[in-house]
Parts: C-alpha cells; sequence; structure tokens
C-alpha cells in the first residue's frame, strides 16, 4: 500500500443534464494514466483510494460519480429535485460522464480500477469504449443481477449476519417485514422485496423516515463489509448515508438500467477479451459472493484471478491491498 497522494488539480466537469461532476489529479502528471471508479453507487472516491497506486508511476484520477461526493448537485441537499436528478443517474450516462472526462483531460488511453459497484461500471465502461482501456483492476465483482441483490437485500446475506440483519429491517413497516424467523432469500416476484419497501422510504416526502432508511441500509453493508467486523457501524453519518442510500436503491430499484446479466453475455466479454486484466475477489465477501467473481473468471479465463484466502469485501484488507497493489505495480510497467 502505498502512501496516499494529495491532488495537484481538482475540478468540476459539467457533463450536461445539469451534472457537475467532481474529479482530482495527483502523483506523477507525467505518469501512466489511471481512472478509479468508485463503489456504491454513491460512495465517493476519496483521497485513501489513492493507495493502490505508486504515485512515481501514475496519474491518478479520481472521480465522483453524479449526485455524489463533490459532485453536485448532491442526492443529500434538502432542496434537491430528487425525481428529476436520479431520472438523469443511469449506467449509461456514468459510462458517458467516464468518456468526458478522460476527453476533458485530454488522455488517450488509461488504466482502468474499479471496486465492488466500481467493478460494474468499469466493465460497462470498457466493453463500450475497449480502445481507451489499457488494462482493467477488478475487485470485489459485482454484475448486478437480480440474484445478487437477493442474496444481499431480501435475505440471504442474513444467515451470516443475523444480529445487523434485525437493524436493517427496523424502518421497514412490520407489515411488510418477512416473517420472524423466516430469512430465507427470495425474489421480487414471491412477495418480499425489501429494496422496493426501502424505496418507498427513501424517496418519500419524509425527510426523517428517508434519513431513517439511509442509515439502516448504508450501516447494513458498512456492518457486513469486513471479515473482521468492527465495533462501531461503518457508514452511519447522516448526510453520506442518505446520498449513498438513495443512489444505491435508485439503482438497484431499477436493475441498474441493464438487461439482466448483460455484463457478462459472451459477445460483451469478446469485446474486452484482449485487454490485460485482474479479477481480485475476497472468499469471505458477503457483500458481491464469491460466485460472481468466479463467473466472470470462466468467461474470460484470460484475466489473471486472485482470490484472497482470508478477506471479505472491503478493498484495504491486508490480503486485498496486497493483490491490488501487485497488480498495478506490473501493469505500472507495461
Amino acid at each position: 500500500m502505498y502512501e496516499l497522494s494529495k491532488p495537484y488539480e481538482e475540478g468540476h466537469l459539467d457533463v450536461g443534464d445539469g451534472q457537475n461532476i467532481y474529479y482530482a489529479l495527483s502523483g506523477n502528471p507525467d505518469g501512466k494514466p489511471t481512472v478509479f471508479v468508485h463503489g456504491g453507487p454513491g460512495g465517493g472516491a476519496p483521497l485513501e483510494d489513492t493507495c493502490f497506486f505508486n504515485p512515481e508511476k501514475y496519474k491518478i484520477i479520481r472521480f465522483d460519480q453524479r449526485g455524489c461526493g463533490n459532485s453536485t448537485p448532491r442526492i443529500s441537499d434538502r432542496d434537491v429535485d430528487l425525481e428529476a436528478n436520479l431520472a438523469v443517474n443511469t449506467t449509461q450516462n456514468l459510462v458517458a460522464d467516464i468518456e468526458k472526462l478522460r476527453e476533458h483531460l485530454g488522455i488517450d488511453r488509461w488504466l482502468v480500477f474499479g471496486g465492488s459497484w466500481g467493478s460494474t461500471l468499469s466493465l460497462a465502461y470498457a466493453e463500450a469504449h475497449p480502445d481507451r482501456v489499457t488494462e482493467l483492476v477488478l475487485r470485489g465483482i459485482f454484475l448486478l443481477r437480480r440474484t445478487e441483490l437477493d442474496f444481499y437485500y431480501n435475505g440471504g446475506a442474513a444467515h451470516i449476519f443475523p444480529d445487523k440483519w434485525e437493524s436493517y429491517l427496523a424502518p421497514i413497516p412490520e407489515d411488510k417485514k418477512p416473517p420472524r424467523g423466516d430469512i430465507h432469500g427470495r425474489t421480487h416476484l414471491e412477495g418480499v422485496d425489501l429494496i422496493a419497501e426501502f424505496h418507498k422510504l427513501l424517496m418519500g416526502d419524509d425527510y426523517d423516515k428517508a434519513l431513517e432508511a439511509a442509515i439502516a441500509w448504508s450501516t447494513w453493508e458498512g456492518a457486513t463489509s469486513h471479515l473482521y467486523v468492527p465495533d462501531e457501524p461503518d457508514y452511519s453519518e447522516p448526510e453520506y448515508a442518505l446520498t449513498f442510500a438513495r443512489i444505491e436503491n435508485h439503482y438497484f430499484y431499477n436493475g441498474a438500467f441493464m438487461e439482466d446479466g448483460e455484463l457478462i453475455k459472451q459477445e460483451n466479454i469478446d469485446k474486452i477479451r484482449h485487454i490485460p486484466a485482474t479479477i481480485v475477489q475476497g472468499r469471505y465477501d458477503v457483500v458481491c459472493p464469491a460466485i460472481s467473481a468466479w463467473q466472470l473468471h470462466q468467461a474470460w479465463p484470460e484475466a489473471d484471478f486472485h482470490l484472497s484466502p482470508a478477506s471479505g469485501h472491503a478493498s484495504r484488507e491486508e490480503e486485498n491491498v496486497a493483490a491490488l497493489v501487485a497488480a498495478t505495480d506490473k501493469y505500472a510497467e507495461q
């Protein structure tokens, strides 16, 4: 892990639709360009995310996706037009934003690095613009299929974190909760869709209820992201939680505006098969279980595949960091 690299340039890029995305450049201005694609969606890209790159070798580009971090308008703002701003927050628009940022910075090609939702968006970008990607580094693979959403948000992960699950369910009306003691994952067609129930709360007119739901949603993710669970839950700061939960839920409620399984279709993988790539996955990742990384590996055996044997979802767990830094160190020389 490298020391954090403070920005030498920051700015906002008008990408249309009333959206201005924040970006920051650090490391070596003449180094190999790399863009860090953050998770969530809605998580933002803090300075800490520069730790995966050698600042002497890389020109490191971070940016905050629409509606979150330092981008404006922010989805948590009380006076934000929630419906209008979420309507233009789609996977396709985020892919276009990344390409506009590349053009704005005068970069021909760059290494694309993304974890969790960042792996989803990185794959979507690479499949849309394969000629602009030198390498891919993907961590905690999330293909945003309904089976993945149901496992994590509709009960599967509750088998592993039953205590945290109770807190996650707290804002949901009693008549909409799964029967007590029944934590089996089920699909939205079988009568219990907690993503839809959270959607009503997060997007409703009652700000206090939206905030309560946001903290429950965000804390669930923070509390289940580590192999060794921290004593205090992450992601509970109100403004962050509301941004994070609203944007995530918006994407998950709408299936990320993609056909289910679109990113792993053979014709789409064939578009990026020639790109050098590394896939890093925590064996005990509950947020984005290893089945998705394994299926991506099977579809794309040319990519390097690293299964961290004692890691969860968090990017900065020791094994995950080591594998990710090894990948960026290798690609720095190519």
